[in-house]
């Protein structure tokens, strides 16, 4: 019985001990830091420089907008009248001044013979002094309104994909206010933060892996982004609380950027990812 007990016992060690070989945790490489952020993406709002009422929107969440591509309108009538009455005034101001253009020429030849009096023919040439300068009003007043119709279309200045379709056709809108916010294909970078005593081991352009939690359909394995260092803060902060870290929230942080260097439409604002540097590489230090 007591033999029986004690092959137990050494059955039970041995199963204990097997288990414990290939479980235990792998030893941490020093050399290997591990960093957990989010992809960081710019955005920004596009809109129109003059008020109206919106009539047309051509784009919806997730649509890819070209640079140049017509985005959205306003209702024009209203600036395409005014333009067109401004034509009037220029035509208007145009006559008064080839007017007063000939009739200073002729004073000028009745003045220099003595003709008329040189109040006569200042009176004169402070009229053709005003018909230019009226002249030159109209000329800027129709170019405005030229440029507010142009204003009606809204044009991408840039490429962007459509994360919010802010405003609706009917909207009567102000000038500035938003109707769209895109945000830019590239760069794509993910906002960690390295603890101090990791500090003093990267600098910028250090080579980094940028790893997210989507598996790749064809091999099976975590999609992986070569990426580099791009930005290090140089001040410190507490480590937000939206933020994952294998220390203590407590520990003073340096966010840094890491840049992607392949990145793809999979890449996505917000997503959390793992990133991995390898402080044994200094190329390029």
């Amino acid at each position: 019985m007591k033999k029986k007990f004690l092959i137990m016992i050494a059955v039970i060690t041995a199963v204990i001990s097997c288990l414990w070989f290939f479980l235990k945790p792998a030893a941490k490489d020093p050399t290997l830091v591990t960093l957990y952020g989010n992809v960081d993406i710019r955005q920004f709002d596009i809109g129109f420089q003059v008020p109206g009422q919106i009539t047309k929107m051509y784009f919806e969440e997730g649509d890819t907008i070209r640079e140049g591509s017509l985005v959205a309108e306003i209702d024009a009538a209203d600036y395409k009248l005014q333009e067109a009455k401004s034509e009037s005034e220029v035509a208007k101001a145009y006559a008064a001044m080839v007017q007063a253009q000939s009739v200073y020429d002729k004073y000028t030849v009745l003045y220099g013979t003595g003709a008329i009096s040189k109040l006569d023919f200042e009176t004169v040439e402070n009229t053709l002094k005003e018909a230019r300068s009226a002249y030159n009003a109209s000329v800027t007043a129709k170019d405005l309104l030229a440029r507010q119709s142009d204003y009606s279309k809204l044009y991408a200045l840039e490429e962007g994909i459509v994360t919010a379709r802010l405003v609706e056709p009917g909207t009567i809108i102000q000038k500035g206010t938003a109707v769209y916010t895109l945000s830019k294909p590239r760069p794509i970078w993910v906002r960690a933060y390295i603890n101090e005593t990791d500090l003093g081991n990267i600098y910028d352009g250090m080579p980094a892996q940028i790893i997210t939690d989507s598996t790749d359909p064809q091999t099976g394995a975590r999609k992986t982004y070569q990426g580099h260092i791009g930005y290090i803060s140089p001040v410190s902060e507490f480590t937000p609380k939206s933020v994952q870290t294998t220390d203590l929230r407590t520990d003073l942080v340096y966010m840094i950027r890491v840049y992607a260097d392949n990145p793809d439409k999979f890449l996505r604002q917000g997503m959390p990812t793992t990133v991995l540097i390898d402080l044994k590489d200094t190329q390029g230090k």
